[in-house]
C-alpha cells in the first residue's frame, strides 16, 4: 500500500512539474506586471491613431516641424512597445509574452505594422501625396483592430489575477486614449475630403463611445462591464478629463454634422486633443496601480 501511495504521489508530482514548466511566463506574472501589460498593450491602440492623426496634420500643413517630430517619436514608441510585448523590455517593465495564441496575434500585428511603418516613413520623408495618405487611411484600422484583439486576450488572461472588473477597467480606460486620437483623425479625414460621409458617421460613433465610457468609468455601466469607481482621486482625475471633453466636444460635433471645418477648427482640434489624451492617460495609470 505504501509503495502504491508512493508511486501515486510521484506520478502526481511529475504531472504538476510538467504543467508548471509548460505554463506561459505571462501566466506567472504578478498583478503589477499584468496591469502594465494590459496598460501598454492598450496604449498601442492609441498610438496607431496618433500616428495617423500626425500624418494628416503634416499633410494639411499644421505645425509641420512639430508634427514630424511627434510622428517619429510615436512610431518609435509603437515599435519598441511591440517588441517589448513579444520579447520583454525592462525599460517598459514588460514581461515576455509566451502564451502561444497571444504571441500569434502579436505577430499578426507585427506584419501589419511593417506595412504601416513604410507609409509613416514616406510621410516623414516628405511624401504626403494622395496615394500615401490613402494607404494610411486604409492601413491604420486593421492595425488598430488586431492590436485591440491582442489587448482583449491580455485582459482575459489577466482577469484571473486582478480584482474583479479591474482588467476590463484598465482595458476600457486605456481604450479612451485611443478614442481621443481616433476622433481627431476622423475629423481631419473629413476636412481632407477622404470618405467624408463615412468618417462623419465614424466620428459621431467614436465621440459617443468616448462619452459613454467616461460615464461608465465613473459610475459603472453593465453593457460595458464597468463597475465604476469610488476612489476619490480617480474620480477627480476623470472629472478633469470631463472638463476637457466638454471643451473639445463642440468642435467634433460641428464636424460630425457636416458644418464646414475651418482652419481655426483644425488648430483648435490639434491643440485640445493632446491635453485630453494626457489627462486620460493619467487616469489609466491610476487605475493600473
Amino acid at each position: 500500500m505504501d509503495k502504491k501511495l508512493h508511486q501515486l504521489f510521484t506520478g502526481m508530482l511529475v504531472i504538476l512539474l510538467t504543467i508548471f514548466c509548460l505554463a506561459p511566463a505571462s501566466m506567472g506574472a504578478t498583478k503589477e506586471e499584468m496591469s502594465t501589460v494590459i496598460n501598454l498593450a492598450g496604449k498601442q491602440r492609441m498610438l496607431t491613431q496618433k500616428m495617423s492623426k500626425e500624418a494628416l496634420l503634416i499633410a494639411m500643413g499644421v505645425d509641420v516641424p512639430k508634427n514630424k517630430e511627434n510622428l517619429g517619436k510615436t512610431a518609435a514608441l509603437f515599435d519598441k512597445t511591440l517588441n517589448g510585448l513579444l520579447n520583454g523590455d525592462s525599460d517598459l517593465k514588460l514581461v515576455k509574452t509566451e502564451t502561444p495564441d497571444i504571441v500569434k496575434q502579436l505577430n499578426t500585428v507585427s506584419d501589419l505594422w511593417k506595412e504601416f511603418h513604410k507609409s509613416v516613413k514616406s510621410v516623414l520623408g516628405g511624401d504626403v501625396s494622395e496615394p500615401v495618405l490613402a494607404k494610411i487611411a486604409s492601413q491604420n484600422l486593421p492595425l488598430l483592430k488586431n492590436m485591440n484583439k491582442a489587448v482583449g486576450m491580455f485582459e482575459k488572461e489577466g482577469g484571473s489575477k486582478l480584482e474583479a472588473g479591474l482588467a476590463v477597467t484598465i482595458n476600457l480606460a486605456g481604450k479612451q486614449r485611443m478614442l481621443t486620437q481616433k476622433m481627431t483623425k476622423e475629423m481631419l479625414l473629413v476636412a481632407k475630403g477622404v470618405n467624408a460621409d463615412e468618417n462623419r458617421a465614424n466620428l459621431k460613433k467614436t465621440a459617443g463611445l468616448f462619452e459613454k465610457t467616461l460615464k461608465g468609468l465613473l459610475d459603472g455601466d453593465k453593457s460595458l462591464r464597468l463597475p465604476g469607481t469610488k476612489d476619490s482621486a480617480i474620480r477627480d482625475q476623470l472629472a478633469t478629463v470631463g472638463k476637457l471633453w466638454n471643451d473639445y466636444k463642440p468642435v467634433l460635433d460641428n464636424a460630425a454634422t457636416g458644418k464646414e471645418i475651418s482652419k481655426a477648427d483644425l488648430e483648435k482640434a490639434a491643440k485640445l486633443n493632446l491635453p485630453l489624451l494626457k489627462e486620460m492617460n493619467h487616469a489609466v495609470t491610476m487605475f493600473a496601480k
